[in-house]
């Protein structure tokens, strides 16, 4: 197995804003299938956005140490180890062993559960489409965590309230590359308009499948998904499952407007029977 990683060039356009100062639309693309796993991402988050220190203990099972994202780890690079079946005509026993890694992130996702949910205002969409939490309107209510069909939001135990990344949101607003983009070695995170990178992400896709990855897909890119398309989506080389990713991720709070429409009907309906019963009993 060659441990030689293979760096990808695109030319992308970095810049958040266009000639006349309108925001784009911004994200992520993350090829994991030139992750080598160096967790540079991790870092460079952390120090950047001044993130505390977690993933210090290893569980003994992997060589991930930070386990899932969280309010502290808002990249999470995975490592899966996986074994192809035995071969029948391989004399020496043993299948082939292949590392998946994948650094994971909040999706952005155009149509979020969490933004529905949050009843201050806390959770926002900036100018370039991402979804960022202002800390300083946060009061840790939780509503946001099990809205999340992905996991990623996490209350810190320290202060109760909510922490995930911003997509350096700060530096976007400077035309600055994203912190564990411009740290990552590889280029397996890219980083620029989410039209190029869609564009990009394809491309890579077919040149994949034409060199035998008959599984690699693209998880996130469809516009038209159950959380409308993801800001920050990923090109894998197995089913979303392997990566700890819901096949088919949905967002939460889709059935909301019609449950509110439910309940004022039945609240309607309620209400004409007591006033119908009340103009009965004063006939009577």
């Amino acid at each position: 197995m060659s441990t030689t990683p293979t760096i990808v060039s695109h030319e992308v356009d970095i810049r958040s804003h266009d000639a006349d100062g309108t925001p784009r639309q911004m994200g992520f693309f993350t090829d994991t299938s030139i992750c080598i796993g160096c967790k540079a991402c991790e870092v460079a988050c952390k120090e950047w956005n001044l993130v505390p220190e977690d993933g210090l203990v290893f569980s003994g099972d992997s060589y991930d140490n930070t386990g899932a994202i969280g309010c502290n780890s808002w990249r999470h690079v995975a490592f899966i180890e996986q074994t192809k079946p035995v071969r029948m005509a391989d004399p020496q026993g043993g299948g082939d062993l292949r590392w998946l890694m994948a650094s994971d992130v909040c999706k952005h996702c155009s149509n979020a559960a969490c933004l529905d949910v949050c009843p201050t205002g806390a959770l926002t969409r900036t100018e370039f489409g991402t979804v960022v939490v202002q800390s300083d309107v946060c009061n840790g209510c939780g509503y946001c965590v099990p809205a999340c069909p992905f996991g990623v939001l996490d209350r810190r135990e320290e202060d109760g309230r909510v922490w995930k990344c911003t997509l350096c949101y700060d530096r976007l607003r400077e035309d600055m590359e994203p912190a564990c983009a411009q740290a990552c070695p590889t280029k397996s995170i890219q980083y620029g308009r989410i039209d190029d990178l869609l564009r990009i992400a394809a491309e890579r896709v077919e040149t994949l499948q034409a060199r035998g990855e008959t599984q690699a897909r693209l998880y996130g890119a469809d516009r038209d998904d159950g959380v409308g398309g993801m800001n920050a989506f990923f090109l894998l080389l197995d089913d979303p499952e392997v990566y700890g990713l819901p096949p088919d991720p949905v967002v939460t709070t889709r059935d909301l407007r019609r449950s509110y429409g439910v309940a004022a009907l039945a609240a309607l309906g309620m209400f004409a029977t007591v006033a119908g019963a009340a103009v009965r009993g004063r006939r009577r």
